[in-house]
């Protein structure tokens, strides 16, 4: 048994048992699936971004099993919160790719993915993820409590802790949950504000400065603390104060249009630069941050999973000594895991054929653990799904066209793989913050395994009608409905089946990799950062400036702690509430009433306030927080 196993105490005994994989979990969290599911398939698609879906699931959890059913337990909770977050991470992998196949069939005339394809692949991307990550609990979850922060799985936990404890601790948590969720809907719901501003800097051409003024983004600064935030807001000012104006600059020495770009560089702004140059070269970084961070972890998972492997040999049945350190059978993930591959390869529903099979398989597992780990440092939120999607992407495409699998058929194949690994990815960070909050609270692992699973698979039994619907309605690429994570990735395709990709900009990003690694540096965070526009690092360094300057004033470490726990709770009920809120006008947009969205229907529109009010907001926000953190109150 793992020494850090028996040193760390979860909130329920390991010796205690309690209500956790019941029929009410179950039902609830399947529910909580396909709602977090849908409605991130639609926010996902509308702005490129989604919502973890941990929180608001506990917190609806809670108030359905504590208030109204009068159950208590915190495990059902969690189990509750774990099925659910699985379909919004199936959901977040399946937009990112799968629209692009829409666009070809509107664009080129390929045949509309059917529905069946959009299940068989989900299902696949789904199971694989969880089973994947199977091996990797114990070395990430287990053995770097402590040291891999994982910031949703350790607010999450602290939700539900709050829940059960009642008093000061549940008072913060519904604070920050409220104000979260009445400053969402003022901004994006009823439109008062804007919940992004930026200027451009007229004395330097081509920066700008700019923040989502979001709760959920300074809660997450808090959570992960100043250095991690740092590094982030760093790869943002590489990109914005630095790259962009750099290229301004230039375009004026250069009349030639530049691919990927459709105009000169003198007539693009600064969203322009970033969108057709600047996200490549993040790829790159993101890329090699990932693949380097997966190379020097690789000792410590070889060992894992070497560890994992050596359970094959004993019997079937046998049982650990802990409650809290039982995993599902690796035989079954094996099994499970193998047969999916198989299938994969030897049929036509995700129809990539053998190489495409193996490929699933290698990059399925490395990015598997990247993801796993990269959420442990920066979140699900700022975890760049995306851009190991696109290094996916690059070296399949690449595969495909040298062995003559190209034209159509091998565009939705890429297509089609980097879907299925775009799933994976997102489903092993959705779940290893999962454990962490069930490592945390006590959970049974191989109770949550299970229901990621259920999870996965009640998400993928309705992801594919979401996006027809979708498609039908407005169609992917249009003003509604922009898909433009999808767009990105068919961009890319389409640029290595033709020969067009501008690989310059991939190396830079490389390259940029490569200095900040011989810097000692941590690559991921950076490469992050500059992937990302500097409009979320922005709110996310302001609430890792108040987490830093409360640990520089704190000097009793008791006390620190305490006000630290405080700041962590309001900063959950912060995230809580703008995912609760986010869903509902996600909800809103779909419904329509005398044939406008509803949400266009409450919303007012910047009536009274403009860029100033949402920072004057969003400061007040931030004060509240800091009244929360440092002015906490220490119970005996």
């Amino acid at each position: 048994m793992d020494k850090s196993v028996k040193e760390f105490k979860p909130y329920v005994p390991a010796d205690k048992v309690m209500r956790e994989f019941s029929a009410v979990s179950i039902v609830l969290g399947i529910l909580m699936s396909v709602l977090f599911g849908a409605a991130n398939a639609y926010i996902g698609l509308r702005v490129g971004m989604t919502i973890s879906a941990s929180i608001p699931a506990a917190v609806i959890s809670m108030g359905i099993i504590r208030g109204i059913l009068k159950r208590d337990s915190i495990l059902e909770n969690n189990m509750v919160q774990t099925i659910g977050s699985a379909g919004e991470s199936l959901a977040a992998g399946a937009i990112f790719t799968i629209p692009a196949l829409f666009l070809w069939a509107s664009e080129l005339g390929m045949p509309q993915p059917s529905l069946i394809r959009i299940i068989v692949i989900s299902l696949a991307g789904g199971i694989l993820g969880v089973f994947l990550m199977l091996s990797l609990r114990k070395a990430l979850i287990v053995k770097e409590h402590g040291i891999l922060p994982y910031p949703e799985g350790t607010a999450c936990a602290e939700v539900l802790i709050a829940g059960e404890t009642g008093g000061s601790k549940a008072k913060t948590v519904f604070q920050g949950l409220g104000l979260g969720s009445l400053f969402k809907f003022v901004a994006d719901g009823f439109k008062l504000f804007p919940s992004s501003v930026e200027w451009a800097l007229p004395f330097y051409k081509g920066a700008a400065i700019g923040m989502d003024t979001l709760p959920s983004l300074l809660g997450v600064g808090f959570i992960i603390g100043p250095s991690i935030s740092a590094f982030m807001l760093a790869g943002a000012i590489l990109g914005w104060f630095v790259l962009i104006p750099l290229i301004t600059w230039l375009g004026q020495f250069v009349p030639e249009v530049i691919y990927p770009a459709t105009a000169p560089l003198s007539e693009l702004g600064y969203w322009d630069i970033w969108g057709n140059y600047i996200k490549y070269i993040g790829a790159g970084a993101v890329a090699f941050g990932g693949i380097f961070s997966l190379i020097k972890s690789l000792p410590m998972i070889i060992k894992t999973f070497r560890d994992a492997m050596s359970g094959l040999k004993s019997t079937a049945g046998t049982q650990t000594s802990l409650r809290t350190d039982e995993d599902m059978s690796i035989k079954i993930a094996v099994i499970g895991i193998v047969a999916i591959i198989i299938f994969i390869g030897l049929t036509d529903f995700i129809p990539v054929g053998i190489p495409g099979a193996l490929i699933i398989a290698i990059f399925g597992f490395f990015f598997a653990a990247v993801s796993a780990r990269l959420v442990g440092l920066v979140g699900s939120t700022n975890n760049p799904v995306s851009g190991m999607t696109i290094a996916t992407l690059l070296i399949t495409s690449i595969i495909f066209k040298a062995i003559g699998f190209d034209g159509p058929d091998g565009m939705i194949g890429a297509i089609a793989v980097g879907s299925v690994i775009c799933i994976i990815t997102a489903m092993a960070g959705d779940m290893s913050q999962d454990l962490k909050t069930g490592f945390l609270v006590g959970a049974t692992p191989k109770k949550q395994q299970y229901g990621e699973i259920i999870g996965s698979v009640s998400a993928a039994l309705t992801i594919g009608l979401v996006l027809t619907l979708l498609n039908d309605a407005w169609g992917f690429g249009s003003a509604e409905i922009p898909a433009p994570q999808a767009t990105l990735m068919k961009l890319v395709v389409e640029g290595v089946m033709s020969g067009d990709l501008p690989w310059a900009l991939i190396f830079m990003g490389v390259g940029i990799g490569i200095f900040v690694e011989l810097l000692k540096l941590p690559v991921l965070p950076f490469a992050v950062g500059l992937y990302l526009p500097i409009h979320l690092s922005t709110p996310i360094m302001l609430g890792g400036i108040i987490r830093g300057l409360l640990e520089r004033r704190e000097k009793d470490e008791k006390l620190l702690k305490e006000k630290i726990d405080g700041g962590v709770l309001f900063s959950s009920g912060l995230i809580a509430g703008e995912g609760l809120i986010g869903i509902l006008l996600a909800l809103l947009a779909i419904i329509k009433v005398g044939g406008r969205p509803l949400a266009e229907v409450v919303a007012f529109g910047n009536l009274a306030l403009g860029q100033l009010g949402s920072l004057l907001v969003f400061g007040g926000l931030a004060f509240i927080l800091v009244r929360k953190s440092f002015f906490a109150k220490v119970e005996d």
